[in-house]
């Protein structure tokens, strides 16, 4: 499928929109009724092509957008263009793709994690966290994960949903990943109470801080 057109891209998505898919994925705020598994079957047939993936993101359809995501080369966006990328990411999927595909293998994700953090968007600040949150897990020198904590204490609980989240996952990292503050990690996590009674699947972990903490930890010690 080398050199495909957006047209017959977009006609090939439309014939994989599935009605029952699409149900399950606007229960998540994902206005797309593709399989995902698809979706990347349709990627690996494409193959890389930065020039078909931006006029695929233009259309500002999900699925084309996510497809778009799967088929660029993430190190030839500029930063200015991220930006303006991630502020139009209108759906979770679209936003999670793109930090954690993209973003995080793009030479501008340190320029771009310092921006977001401070963004007052929560959406926006939610990516900067999540970027934060890679850092704490893979290369945390230089990071001040005490003050890390310290904003995490103060805003984690009335922060809007998707910021929310992000600064969990960043308090959870933080406690598993860095011994001398786990404690610290815990304690934030069980008085601030944050997705504490959220619905877990049985055999997954709690997405609440103490316990995945723990969970997490205990897993390392059993290797």
């Amino acid at each position: 499928m080398a050199e495909t057109t957006v047209a017959e891209v977009v006609a090939e998505l439309a014939a994989l929109e599935d009605p029952k898919t699409r149900e399950v994925n606007e229960k998540h705020g994902d206005d797309h009724g593709v399989n995902l598994s698809k979706l990347r079957a349709l990627a690996k047939q494409l193959k890389t092509q930065q020039e078909l993936a931006r006029q695929l993101w233009e259309t500002d359809d999900t699925a084309a957008r996510l497809l778009a995501i799967l088929i660029c080369r993430p190190k030839a966006f500029e930063r200015d263009e991220l930006d303006v990328m991630l502020r139009k990411a209108r759906t979770p999927k679209v936003h999670d793709w793109l930090v954690n595909y993209v973003v995080k293998k793009n030479p501008h994700s340190e320029e771009l994690r310092l921006a977001w953090s401070a963004d007052p968007d929560p959406v926006v600040a939610s990516a900067g966290w999540a970027l934060t949150t890679e850092r704490v897990a893979k290369k945390p020198e230089g990071l001040d994960l005490a003050g890390l904590l310290d904003v995490i204490e103060a805003e984690m609980r009335d922060a809007q949903d998707r910021l929310q989240w992000a600064m969990n996952h960043c308090l959870a990292q933080i406690g598993i990943e860095h011994a001398e503050h786990r404690a610290r990690a815990i304690d934030i996590g069980e008085r601030l109470e944050v997705l504490k009674d959220y619905p877990t699947s049985p055999g997954c972990t709690s997405p609440f801080a103490p316990i995945w903490i723990n969970e997490m930890v205990r897993r390392q010690h059993d290797k």
